[in-house]
């Protein structure tokens, strides 16, 4: 059965909503961390600042995930879902069930993605 642009829709606004969850629970380990040597030692100062870097490092890619979600739904509306930006060719059905955000088919993305 193919994947209907209201199933993809679905999908990606299913997609959207927890990783805005996520950047929500995570706001608190992207927070700047206080450097203050009375209450807290040199290696915990480290790990608090090495647990920030990873924590914007995943919600850059979070945003970046959310940008390709609403450019999907873009087309989506637009109705030019499920084909290539470099090509114009369809993307194929497997390849959207994965990852329905997709911009490009299997060789493009080879060459772009």
């Amino acid at each position: 059965m193919p994947l209907t642009n209201e199933q993809a829709r679905e999908i990606l606004l299913a997609r959207k909503s927890e990783l805005t969850e996520l950047t929500e629970i995570t706001e608190e380990d992207r927070a700047t961390v206080t450097l203050d040597q009375q209450s807290v030692g040199r290696l915990s100062r480290i790990d608090a600042l090495q647990r920030q870097a990873m924590a914007q490092a995943n919600d850059r890619q979070r945003l970046r995930e959310l940008q390709r979600i609403d450019s999907a739904l873009q087309r989506i509306k637009k109705d030019d879902f499920g084909y290539c930006l470099e090509c114009g060719e369809e993307i194929p059905e497997a390849r959207l069930r994965i990852d329905p955000a997709a911009l490009y088919c299997v060789s493009c993305a080879s060459l772009f993605g």
